[in-house]
């Protein structure tokens, strides 16, 4: 007779015996007409994937949200005690109108364990301020708050964009969102993550979506080329103090974007750039486009493993690596669209679909609203 040890050492290993390489699970919604969802949706689509996760870390950018303070900067905050907070706070009085400020609600779970202090603050530039800085709004937000990440040992800001709020911890992220209670919020657009870090510990800050004013990150992968991508983005005043990949694809979207004002179609041919062998059979006009971009940007193509979804106000954008090494799938039901991982994802919040179809390695599929950002 068998006994179970010989069979546990005979037969193959089973998926969550091991560790699986392709780990890390990411998923997307957005209604393009803007009508508003709970976070609801996105728990129950994350939570298919389960397997995917190890329980140390898992988040949500949820768009959208806060349309009583759209107007205004939405800073969420972990703090390790009560004296960051006082000195992260002092910070934010003499550089902003703080308008509201909150503890961040949540409901105690009992696989949420080391938490922080959280809260929330909806801020303006103080004028004067503004103005002294020399710097545009957008530069003065981002530059505030690399000055609290690295300033207030015990203060991290993890969001800080309009009308849109990142949720992150340590644990499973169908745990996280009912810690973050959020099904009670709603929102145009939602973007989630669990993950199975590889490289570095997981721990609350380092949780995706990470995000930086109203872009986020959610991220599938391994980037080889991080420490190139890193060296060369903060020549240009960006600073990863993370060590994780996904900050630096963060920082380099932001710079591609906002500061070379770059189209998300030309974001991703630099990022996800198509083969030399492959642009050379293409239209003379691709050719030129391509060409110029590769050359522009050589330290920003990201080599390696990866699916993202990027969520920004007003849409979402999926991409593969050129080689298309992560699964991503996409799907689309009247004004809904959906981006995850596998199709079971999307088939458990939306089992009828009109479309479904996985994108080619390096091309992206945005959606937009339809009638923009009010």
């Amino acid at each position: 007779m068998i006994s179970d040890f010989q069979l546990k050492t005979t037969r193959a290993p089973m998926e969550g015996e091991v560790r699986i390489p392709s780990g890390c699970a990411i998923s997307a919604v957005i209604d393009r007409s803007g009508k508003r969802m709970t976070g609801e949706c996105m728990i129950r689509s994350i939570a298919t994937m389960h397997d995917r996760s190890n329980g140390l870390g898992g988040g949500f950018a949820g768009y959208g949200i806060y349309p009583e303070y759209k107007d205004f900067y939405a800073f969420h905050l972990f703090f390790d005690d009560f004296q960051a907070r006082k000195d992260a706070e002092d910070f934010l009085n003499s550089h902003f109108e703080i308008v509201y400020s909150s503890e961040m609600k949540t409901w105690k779970h009992s696989a949420i364990t080391n938490q922080p202090i959280i809260w929330r603050y909806f801020v303006s530039p103080l004028q004067k301020r503004l103005q002294n800085s020399l710097l545009d709004e957008e530069a003065y937000i981002v530059a505030c708050v690399n000055a609290i990440n690295a300033r207030y040992k015990g203060a991290y800001v993890f969001s800080c964009g309009k009308n849109m709020g990142i949720f992150k911890a340590v644990g499973y992220p169908e745990d996280v969102g009912r810690f973050y209670r959020l099904d009670e919020y709603e929102g145009y657009s939602w973007t989630c993550h669990g993950r199975y870090p590889t490289n570095t510990p997981g721990w609350w800050g380092g949780a995706h979506p990470f995000g930086l004013l109203d872009y986020s990150i959610v991220h599938n992968g391994e980037i080889s080329s991080y420490d190139a991508n890193r060296r060369y983005i903060e020549m240009f005043g960006y600073r990863c103090s993370l060590q994780t990949d996904t900050e630096v694809i963060t920082y380099i979207i932001d710079y591609l974007l906002r500061q070379k004002k770059l189209t998300l179609e030309e974001v991703a041919k630099v990022i996800s750039a198509s083969f030399w062998s492959t642009i050379a059979e293409k239209s003379p006009e691709e050719q030129e486009q391509e060409t110029f971009l590769r050359r522009a940007f050589p330290g920003l193509l990201i080599c390696g493993p990866f699916s993202i979804i990027f969520g920004f106000n007003g849409g979402l954008m999926a991409l593969n690596d050129r080689l298309k090494l992560r699964s991503m799938v996409c799907a689309e039901k009247g004004d809904l669209a959906y981006i995850a991982s596998e199709e079971c994802a999307i088939r458990v919040i939306q089992p009828e679909l009109d479309k479904l179809f996985s994108p080619a390695g390096g091309q992206p599929v945005i959606y937009r609203l339809k009638g923009g950002v009010d």
